[in-house]
């Protein structure tokens, strides 16, 4: 697969959830969202200091990011299918988020993060083997989505379906 034709795929396939996707479909698209965001973002900052403006609007990259969002999650939801995992994986960073939002919340680790007024350290205690838990659980969640969306794809069909590249167009 190309990268237009991952392209194209992607945005055919707008909001399917259903099926598989390929490695090249999915990195090709991911590479066109990271270009494409680029590039607006650029040139917004060009355009911005050609006004003399700090910082704008984003209209451009907001617009760009609002259209690729649902296909990007769409195309990656079907990756997952395609290495034999449910799509529903891919939410897990979000639900780790919530999860460890609340617990720090609820244990007062965040309010162990600054310094107190009496010049105690900021980490002591449970809320210092908390936050370090939180610290590693957050720096390997992105190591796993990128070792789950690298495997290759299953041969045959799964039960998401056909292999696409064993699928004549």
């Amino acid at each position: 697969m190309t990268f237009s034709e991952a392209v194209r795929s992607s945005f055919r396939q707008y909001a399917t959830f259903s099926g598989r996707a390929s490695r090249a479909e999915y990195w090709f698209f991911f590479l066109f969202c990271l270009l494409g965001g680029l590039i607006s973002g650029l040139f917004e900052n060009t355009l911005n200091r050609a006004f003399g403006e700090d910082q704008g609007p984003t209209i451009l990259s907001g617009t760009f990011n609002l259209i690729t969002f649902l296909p990007g999650l769409a195309v990656a939801w079907r990756r997952m299918h395609d290495s034999g995992r449910s799509g529903l994986l891919f939410l897990y960073p979000l639900l780790v988020l919530i999860g460890l939002g609340t617990i720090a919340t609820l244990t007062g680790s965040f309010g162990e993060l600054l310094p107190g007024s009496d010049g105690t350290p900021p980490f002591e205690g449970p809320a210092a083997i908390i936050v370090s838990l939180m610290m590693i659980v957050m720096a390997l969640t992105p190591l796993v989505f990128l070792w789950w969306l690298t495997r290759p794809s299953q041969p045959g069909p799964n039960t998401y379906g056909p292999n696409p590249h064993e699928v004549t167009p």
